[in-house]
C-alpha cells in the first residue's frame, strides 16, 4: 500500500503503453512498482526510481492501485492467476485491449477474488500518455472511479466515466479502433495506388489531409438520418456511389495494386444494391452492414 503521503502505483505489463505509462507516475512523483514477463523492460524505469518486483504476487501486494497494461484479457489470466490471492482489496485498471463480453467477465472474475476493475479504452498513443490533450474511456464501480481519479489523470489528462456496465469502455474503444484501423488501411491503400502511378505519400499528403479534414462533416450530416433511419437519397444516391466504388476498384485493378479492400468496399456497395437500396441514400448500407444475413 501506499507509504506516508507519497502516492503509489503498480504497473504490470512494460510493452510501450506500460512504460509510457510507468514513466508518467514517475514524472508525477509516485511510487511506482514494475511487473514484466521479460524483466530488462523495466531498467530505465529502475535507473529512474521504480521498484521491480521479483514476483506477481508482490506486485499486487505492493499497492492498492495496479494498472494492467496487457495485450488482452487472455494475457491478464495467465499473468494473475498463479498470483491471485493477492488479488484481495486491489483495484485493477485494465487497460488491456478486448471484447466488451470477455471484459465483463474479467470484471466478475477480479470481484470474485476480492478486486474492482475499472475499464479503460486508452484513446492515445504511447507517445501521448501523460499529456493534458490524451484520453481514455472509462466504466465500472464510479466509487473507484472516482476515489482514483488523480492517478487515473496522470495516464491521460482526460478521463470520461461512461458507466457502471465494465464492457461500455470496451465497446467504446472497439468502435474507435473500427473507425482507425479502416481508415488507416484506406490511407495505405492510396499510398500504394500514388507509388503504383509514380507518387509518394508525401506528394499526396495534403489531398489525404484534406480528405480526412472532411469526414467529420460527413459524420455530423448523417448521424440524425441514420438514427431516425431516413435514408433519402435528396443529396447522394446509392447508385451514384457503387458506380464510384466500381471506378476505384477498376484503377487499382488497371494499376496492379493489391485488391482486397477495395473489392470488399465494392461488394458491400453491391449487396445495398441488390436489397434494393439504388435511389436512396448510401447511408443505407449501414442497414445491410447491421443485418448481413438479409
Amino acid at each position: 500500500m501506499s507509504s506516508g503521503t507519497t502516492p503509489a502505483v503498480t504497473v504490470v505489463g512494460l510493452g510501450p503503453m506500460g512504460r509510457a505509462m510507468a514513466g508518467a507516475f514517475l514524472d508525477r512523483g509516485y511510487a511506482v512498482t514494475l511487473w514484466n514477463r521479460t524483466a530488462s523492460r523495466a531498467d530505465a524505469l529502475v535507473a529512474r526510481g521504480a521498484v521491480l518486483a521479483p514476483s506477481v504476487e508482490e506486485a499486487l501486494s505492493a499497492n492498492e492501485v495496479v494498472v494492467l497494461s496487457l495485450t488482452d484479457h487472455a494475457a491478464m489470466y495467465d499473468v494473475l492467476r498463479p498470483a491471485e490471492h493477492a488479488l484481495e482489496g486491489r483495484v485493477l485498471v485494465n487497460l488491456g485491449s478486448d471484447t466488451p463480453d470477455r471484459t465483463r467477465t474479467a470484471a466478475r472474475w477480479a470481484a470474485e477474488r476480492g478486486a474492482a476493475q475499472l475499464s479503460g479504452g486508452v484513446a492515445a498513443s504511447p507517445a501521448e500518455i501523460g499529456l493534458a490533450g490524451s484520453m481514455t474511456f472509462y466504466s465500472g464501480p464510479r466509487a473507484v472511479f472516482d476515489e482514483h481519479r488523480a492517478a487515473l489523470e496522470v495516464i491521460t489528462g482526460r478521463v470520461e466515466f461512461h458507466g457502471e456496465d465494465p464492457g461500455f469502455a470496451a465497446l467504446l474503444y472497439q468502435i474507435g479502433m473500427t473507425m482507425f484501423w479502416t481508415s488507416m488501411l484506406g490511407y495505405w491503400q492510396a499510398v500504394a495506388l500514388a507509388r503504383a502511378n509514380g507518387l509518394t505519400a508525401t506528394d499526396i499528403l495534403a489531398h489525404a489531409t484534406d480528405t480526412a479534414d472532411s469526414l467529420s462533416g460527413f459524420f455530423a450530416f448523417y448521424a440524425s438520418r441514420v438514427d431516425a433511419g431516413e435514408h433519402v437519397g435528396d443529396v447522394d444516391r446509392l447508385a451514384m456511389g457503387t458506380a464510384s466504388a466500381e471506378h476505384v476498384l477498376r484503377t487499382h485493378s488497371d494499376a496492379g495494386v493489391d485488391t482486397a479492400l477495395p473489392s470488399a468496399v465494392a461488394g458491400i456497395f453491391r449487396r445495398g444494391m441488390a436489397a434494393d437500396h439504388a435511389a436512396d441514400s448510401f447511408s443505407s448500407l449501414v442497414e445491410v452492414m447491421a443485418r448481413p444475413e438479409a
